[in-house]
């Protein structure tokens, strides 16, 4: 009887839709690239997932777009399972409607990238499964915030604040801000390295140590929210920012160019996912932020992606924050 229902299901998966050798041939080439090993009843199902992700990328590419989609390590995945793995749990209400970042009034600079002004952001890091983007965001600006004033670039814990940074409204694997991390941060008076406190993609019991705190905060400064000039100002007169948008099915296969979506939200409760603006610039006449990514350094360009600027696109401007050190 088990025998008939695995048959079964076998056959359901592969009759899905038709495949062809050459969607199999993709497949299998895919899987050696990323070292996927399956059962056999769950090859046959993956198989039908990538076929039809490649089938839509292929079809997104072939039109007329200003970014590019492409194979990666999440091609095997239906978004619903993406969602639940690599994004935040529940969307993010961002309340910082009012700022206190206050904007310079001299001219900016048409682009600027911070990874080229010096040894000011670290490697791109990889979450893993688990919906902990907020702390790489917020440890990535502390980091460069730290490296800009003290000339010292050092690897920070996202694993502390999955630990230690739940009564600041975070929690580990299924969500938080970087700007209550960034609170935490102040009122705990420290956060330790990656090296002392490693990432482990669960949430553990808090071993904070005081002793070895490597990073400290002395103020938070909230943008006022969709105030995505004032954005463009921090980014280039003082440091990378922090902040949320929303990831919808698009994303996930990004791979090149700038990207923009009709399928996402510019509203505040919508965010689900927390990155770092590390720059900005234009292409072709449109307006561009540089942003770091925690999926790894084979995901987009590098680890990064760029995004359309001056559209609040995805609600990107909704919860913008650094730390003053």
């Amino acid at each position: 009887m088990m025998i008939s229902l695995v048959l079964f299901a076998l056959l359901s998966a592969a009759s899905a839709f038709p495949l062809s050798e050459k969607d199999e041939f993709h497949f299998k080439s895919w899987m050696a690239q990323y070292n996927k090993v399956y059962s056999m009843q769950e090859y046959h199902e993956r198989l039908q997932i990538f076929t039809e992700n490649k089938r839509r990328i292929d079809k997104h590419n072939e039109g007329n777009q200003t970014f590019t989609m492409g194979l990666n390590q999440f091609t095997d995945m239906t978004f619903g399972e993406f969602r639940k793995y690599f994004l935040l749990s529940e969307p993010q209400n961002c309340s910082a409607t009012k700022g206190n970042h206050f904007s310079s009034k001299g001219p900016l600079p048409d682009s600027i990238d911070w990874r080229k002004k010096g040894n000011y952001v670290t490697d791109v890091k990889n979450q893993a499964a688990c919906g902990s983007c907020w702390t790489f965001s917020t440890t990535g600006c502390l980091e460069s915030v730290t490296a800009i004033n003290t000339g010292k670039l050092v690897p920070l814990s996202e694993q502390q604040l999955i630990d230690c940074a739940q009564d600041f409204n975070n929690h580990g694997c299924d969500g938080g801000l970087p700007s209550q991390a960034f609170e935490y941060i102040m009122y705990n008076k420290g956060l330790m390295t990656e090296e002392d406190y490693p990432y482990k993609a669960i949430e553990l019991t808090c071993v904070y140590k005081p002793e070895l705190a490597a990073a400290f905060v002395k103020e938070v400064v909230n943008i006022t929210q969709y105030d995505e000039k004032g954005m463009v100002d921090a980014v280039a007169t003082l440091n990378p920012v922090s902040f949320a948008f929303e990831v919808t099915s698009d994303f996930m296969h990004y791979s090149g160019g700038v990207y923009t979506s009709t399928e996402c939200h510019q509203t505040p409760d919508m965010v689900n996912h927390a990155v770092l603006a590390v720059g900005y610039g234009q292409q072709d006449g449109t307006p561009y932020w540089i942003v770091k990514n925690s999926w790894g350094s084979r995901w987009g360009i590098d680890g990064y992606f760029l995004i359309e600027r001056e559209k609040n696109m995805c609600g990107l401007a909704a919860c913008s924050s650094f730390p003053v050190v």
